[in-house]
């Protein structure tokens, strides 16, 4: 398929496409499908925000987690890390934030 443009329209496709994180051919391909069905998308939206954070979450946790996994290593080497309370009070929190985005799923889905 082949769809002619204007430059303002392909830069109002393009933002759109841009606020919901895809690319622009694939937004353009999930508009189109739900307009033929009659359908709308709000629903896509918002789980993909949702996911983007779960994602931003997972990656906090595992930056947390190789942190103390230094941390631990260099207690047992016999330092002494400041800086353990912190990454523990980090994990707790992405642990609460991933708690809290998970019951926000739950919501959201059938």
């Amino acid at each position: 398929m082949y769809i002619l443009l204007s430059d303002d329209e392909h830069a109002a496709v393009s933002r759109a496409a841009e606020r919901e994180h895809l690319a622009t051919a694939a937004w353009a391909a999930l508009t189109l499908l739900a307009a033929a069905d009659g359908t709308t998308r709000a629903e896509h939206t918002q789980v993909r925000e949702v996911l983007q954070a779960v994602m931003q979450a997972r990656g906090q946790a595992q930056r947390i987690g190789v942190n103390l996994n230094q941390a631990v290593t260099a207690l047992n080497s016999g330092e002494v890390s400041s800086t353990i309370q912190w990454y523990a009070h980090a994990a707790a929190r992405t642990v609460r934030k991933l708690d809290a985005l998970a019951d926000e799923l739950r919501r959201r889905l059938p």
